[in-house]
């Protein structure tokens, strides 16, 4: 006689039947709850891994290179052509000028020659603020659209960035001034001790030690805790002060995972830079003297190439830099805004609505009061 508790009919013999090689029968039972894309493009909608933090930078680069490396490459070689026309021009004809000068007047314009040429740096110093600052809002905004399986045009990138651009280099003018303030306040009370003579000179030693540590220390610190407002500003479009803020916040209990992303990511850069251009620098020094031993100018021309050749190495390499840092960056604050807000909830939600959807997954959601004086 059947057990009716072991009893089941031929429709169930058919749904228990081991599928493909017959050695993992699927089993049956409730349907899974609903689960979003695992990855639409650049990485995981969830929580991100250490790991997925250091490799995902350069796959920024892979996918994408016309519009990341070639913006960084056009904003670092503009900057490079500026300092080198506009430097080397002052420098020609002032030298040229004290040169051709009487002797009696050489000391003056020695001096009037020195200023010029410092004045004549500060063009494109200014001018690689605004570089560094609109470059980092081109890659917070391939990083975000990347990540929802969009691939952005270079064009579209820089006028994506252009309405933010004055928050932007608001900002990168006021953390570079505080961090040059620091730097010339140990270095003025250094100067001030060496010049009490005798005692001084030890404190002057003293306080030139501890207060490198401590600039080390604090502008770390510093840079790690609002090293996620260039992203706040262009995504949620907050203004300065309640984007340091939103910073402060997100990277609250995660201070040393945030440092050692950037850290890491910066120093595998820095030693693959350094392994492809120490060799030419090598050759550089070493060219002059063995093609150029009788000092004339055909002799030099193979150091001239090798020059220039380092020049636009050293273009490329800082191209390549300034997008992997400035992609970690950008996937940090989307990693813990993921992990703080359910963030990859609504870019899930984003990824499944229908094209063309015009709301922005990344406005922020917490009642944070947008700032309208530093906007």
């Amino acid at each position: 006689m059947t057990d009716p508790q072991n009893w089941h009919s031929p429709a169930d013999d058919a749904r228990s039947k081991p599928e493909g090689d017959g050695q993992n029968p699927p089993v049956w039972g409730a349907p899974p709850a609903w689960t979003p894309p695992p990855r639409p493009g650049l990485i995981p909608l969830r929580p991100l891994g250490f790991g997925t933090l250091l490799w995902a930078p350069f796959q920024v680069l892979r996918r994408n290179p016309k519009a990341t490396f070639g913006s960084a490459l056009i904003v670092q070689g503009v900057v490079a052509l500026v300092a080198i026309v506009m430097v080397g021009l002052v420098t020609y004809f002032a030298l040229g000028r004290v040169d051709n000068a009487p002797l009696e007047d050489r000391a003056a314009l020695e001096a009037g020659a020195t200023l010029s040429i410092v004045l004549s740096a500060l063009v494109p110093v200014a001018l690689a603020v605004l570089a560094s600052a609109m470059l980092q809002g081109i890659i917070v905004i391939e990083v975000a659209r990347a990540t929802l399986g969009e691939k952005m045009r270079l064009s579209a990138l820089w006028r994506a960035v252009l309405p933010r651009l004055w928050p932007l280099l608001l900002w990168t003018i006021l953390l570079s001034a505080a961090l040059i303030a620091a730097l010339a306040l140990v270095v003025g009370l250094v100067v001030l001790l060496v010049s009490l003579g005798g005692a001084g000179v030890a404190f002057a030693v003293l306080t030139g030690v501890l207060g490198s540590i401590a600039l080390i220390a604090l502008g770390a610190w510093l840079i790690t805790k609002t090293s996620l407002v260039p992203s706040v500003i262009v995504l949620e479009r907050l203004g300065i002060r309640a984007a340091v803020a939103r910073s402060w916040s997100l990277t609250q209990g995660y201070f040393w995972r945030t440092l050692g992303a950037q850290f890491l990511v910066a120093l595998v850069v820095n030693i693959v830079s350094q392994i492809v251009t120490t060799p030419l620098s090598l050759l550089f020094g070493v060219a002059t003297t063995l093609i150029d031993p009788n000092g004339s100018f055909e002799a030099y021309l193979p150091s001239i190439l090798l020059y220039v050749l380092t020049i636009l190495l050293g273009l490329v390499l800082g191209a390549v830099a300034a997008v992997v840092q400035s992609s970690v960056t950008a996937l940090i604050y989307i990693d813990l805004r993921m992990r703080k807000e359910g963030l990859d909830l609504e870019l899930a939600r984003f990824v499944e609505s229908a094209p063309g959807s015009s709301d922005d997954p990344y406005l922020t959601t917490p009642a944070v009061a947008p700032d309208t004086a530093w906007a």
